[in-house]
Formats: structure tokens, sequence, C-alpha cells
């Protein structure tokens, strides 16, 4: 089958080469030559396929292309997709759920670690010359022994439970459909009410995607019913967090620290999240490991052949799937 296919983010030269190897014969590949407005539209011109992993599609970038089949986000939120213009256009979205998951999963107990041992700090201090040992005793804590409160339990939310068992944490999760008994049981998870889940947990980690209903979740109300001397970490999107009322909180020492992959705006230039000792930050990278690109590029280019051959998405990655989309002409 051929085809053409672009892709709007700009990557390492590593996963253009896994890029050029997994991309079968006859498939054109156009790189956008950046993430420049003016670059995105022209790569996307002659493009039946788009992929994209954190570039947004909007419907002015859909309008510039006419042949346009797929969008495919090579991860699971699609809040950067104009699913609506898509939707006028006949043209499918999809996403890998649970693409990127272990990924992910390993980031965010990463981040937790990191957050609750000031780890960029200390880091910091100790090139400069510090030996902060004692100081740093004084501050830092252990995971062993805390309550890790799960908000969300899709295909992330269990990939982190299940590498926190070894921790020696009790494990709470909030998610608007339970388990079932036996799950539960099989993950070591307790449900509780978010307010409960929040007042209780020594660390809050958020797994729910950005939706009208869960944009701002951790507000200033929310930040005041943690547990003092709490950790919070996000590695799901930045709008579900009110980083001013965070930046309080963590300023007036109500919370521990923070552990934050993603930003409301990204990158977020002159955030003062990004000023304080006890954050550690990173550039929505949760996902983005060499050795995942391969079976995230082979699963998507599977999804665009059954897109541009008529035939249905599977359903966990089908966000919008019009049927009988084909190449045109």
């Amino acid at each position: 089958m051929t085809f053409n296919l672009t892709f709007l983010d700009q990557y390492a030269p590593a996963i253009h080469d896994l890029v050029d190897q997994h991309v079968p014969e006859g498939v054109g590949v156009t790189r956008a030559a950046g993430i420049q407005r003016a670059a995105q539209l022209e790569a996307v011109r002659d493009a039946d396929v788009v992929f994209t992993g954190w570039c947004p599609v909007d419907a002015d970038l859909i309008d510039a292309a006419p042949r346009l089949r797929l969008v495919h986000k090579l991860g699971a939120g699609v809040d950067k997709i104009d699913v609506s213009a898509c939707r006028r256009r006949s043209i499918a979205v999809a996403r890998l759920a649970g693409g990127n998951a272990v990924p992910v999963a390993e980031h965010v107990v990463l981040l937790m670690l990191a957050t609750l041992r000031r780890l960029p700090f200390v880091d910091a201090r100790t090139r400069a010359g510090a030996w902060m040992k004692e100081e740093a005793r004084g501050v830092n804590r252990q995971l062993q022994g805390k309550r890790v409160g799960l908000v969300g339990l899709g295909r992330v939310g269990r990939a982190v439970a299940e590498r926190l068992h070894g921790f020696g944490v009790e494990l709470v999760y909030h998610d608007p459909v339970r388990l079932d008994a036996g799950e539960e049981a099989e993950l070591g998870l307790v449900h509780l009410e978010l307010e409960e889940l929040l007042a209780t947990s020594d660390v809050v980690s958020l797994h729910v995607p950005l939706l009208p209903a869960t944009r701002g979740l951790i507000d200033a109300a929310a930040l005041a019913g943690m547990k003092p001397h709490a950790v919070l970490v996000n590695c799901g999107r930045g709008g579900l967090v009110d980083e001013e009322a965070l930046d309080v909180a963590l300023r007036s020492g109500r919370l521990l620290g923070a552990g934050l992959d993603v930003f409301a705006t990204e990158p977020p230039a002159g955030s003062p999240l990004l000023t304080l000792p006890n954050t550690v930050v990173t550039p929505h990278l949760a996902g983005a490991t060499l050795d995942n690109f391969a079976a995230v590029l082979e699963r998507a280019l599977a999804n665009a052949r059954s897109v541009l051959e008529g035939r249905p998405l599977p359903a966990a990655d089908a966000v919008l799937d019009p049927a009988g989309a084909a190449v045109p002409g």
C-alpha cells in the first residue's frame, strides 16, 4: 500500500532512524521542518495520514490537508486534536490506548521518589560543592509506608499500581468506574471518594484525561483538602491542576512538593513553579523512550493501513472511525 505520511513533531536522530527502519517501502514520509505554523501547514499539504505526539492539529491544519484521511496521536490524549473538524471531513482520529503506559508509569514512580528526596535540588547543591546530608535528612521522605492515591485508573494508573507493590505502600484510588472486588484485591487497591483520597494520601498521582469535567480538578479547594505535607504528581495533563493555587500551596509549605511532567502551557516559560526547590519538573517526556517507539510506530502504521483500506480501527484506539475511509485519487 502506498500513501503519504507526515510527522509533525521534531524528533531526535535516533527516532528518525527508527522511522526509516519501520515505515514500509512505498510510504512517502514527510517530516515537518519545524513547529512554526508555516512549516506545519506546508508539511500536511499532501498528507493522507498525520502522526502527532504533542503538536496540535486544529481546523486550519486540517483544512490545509485536502487528502487527509487519518490523524493519529502517538499517545493517548487527543485534547490537542480538533475532533469536530475531523468529523466534518469524515477524517478518522486514532490514539494509542496504553501504548505508552509502561514508560509513563515508570516516570510517575520516578517523580514520586525524586520529589520525596528533592533529587534535582540536592544534585545541584552537591555539584556546587555543598555536602548537605544532614540538611537533607531533615526534609527527605521515603516512599515505604506511605498511602499513595491514584486519581484515575486507566492503563497508566493500573501500571503505576503494579509497579508500586514492591515499595511497601498502601494503594487507594478514585475512578468513576469502580473495579470489581476481585480486581481490587488483585491490584491491592481500595476505592475512595476523591475528597477522602486527597485528605488521607501522602502522595497523589493524576491519571485522568483532560475533559471539561476534569479541567482544574485540582484547584485551590482540592489542594486545601489534601493531607498536609503531601506530594502531588502529574503526568496526565497540565490543565488538570490550577497552577497558581499549586504555587501558593508549595511556597507556603502546605504541600511537601510536586513532580510535574505536564503544564497548562508548554513549554512553561516564566512559570514560578520552575523556580521552587520542592518541585521536580520534566518536559512532558514521561512516554518518550527510545526503546518503546518502535512498538508505538508499528501499531500506528497498522491503524493507518486499516483506515486507508476501509477496515475499522481497533475499538481501544478509535476516537473517530468514519466508515470506508480510503486514500483519495
